[in-house]
């Protein structure tokens, strides 16, 4: 189980939790740009992600007595962003605008996240994996399949070269073909897959 990163994060997450507005613009300006590439990423709109991104926030201090200070805020927020993906799918499969803009500019994401997408149980089980990756690979993992950096980017981020970063992406792969046996809910495979091909 991973814990929050540092004591600073966690003092941040206890303001917050009491209404603390400092606190909650700290997070903000932490968060904002990794979830906007990734929301951008996934619904392929400016507009749409921008939206994404105030109601993810909008959510987060709405629900901020809710927080676990002992956990990392990131993988929260991602959770929300990947919640108010599928509710704007959802909604697409009832507007017939939405449902033009997604068929034509990203069919297949858009049949993947309508039958497969991010169920509460299969998260859990595949951050549980995420957990027993070596530190380092963990760290490349969540930055290039969860964060949505490329491999340069994290390269540049962590210090090491990008070859390294595809090697542990390649291990990553292995351990996670090994980890999720034939037992495991299709909807989960599918799910590790679209993470470890960055959807």
């Amino acid at each position: 189980m991973q814990t929050t990163d540092t004591p600073d994060e966690k003092d941040t997450l206890h303001r917050l939790r009491e209404g603390d507005y400092a606190a909650f613009n700290l997070i903000y300006d932490t968060y904002k740009r990794q979830l906007a590439k990734n929301l951008l990423r996934l619904l392929k709109d400016n507009d749409m992600a921008d939206e994404a991104l105030q109601d993810l926030f909008m959510k987060l201090w709405e629900n901020r007595e809710k927080i676990d200070p002992e956990q990392p805020i990131k993988a929260y927020l991602f959770r929300i962003a990947e919640n108010l993906v599928y509710d704007r799918f959802r909604k697409a499969s009832r507007d017939k605008e939405m449902r033009k803009h997604f068929l034509n500019t990203a069919t297949e994401l858009y049949s993947h996240i309508e039958e497969k997408l991010f169920d509460a149980e299969n998260r859990t089980l595949l951050y549980k994996a995420i957990d027993q990756l070596p530190p380092k690979r963990r760290e490349v993992v969540i930055l290039c399949k969860i964060d949505g950096l490329s491999y340069e980017e994290a390269a540049q981020q962590l210090g090491v070269s990008v070859n390294a970063i595809n090697d542990h992406i390649k291990k990553a792969n292995a351990f996670f073909k090994q980890y999720f046996n034939p037992n495991t809910g299709l909807g989960l495979i599918v799910l590790v897959s679209a993470i470890l091909q960055g959807i």
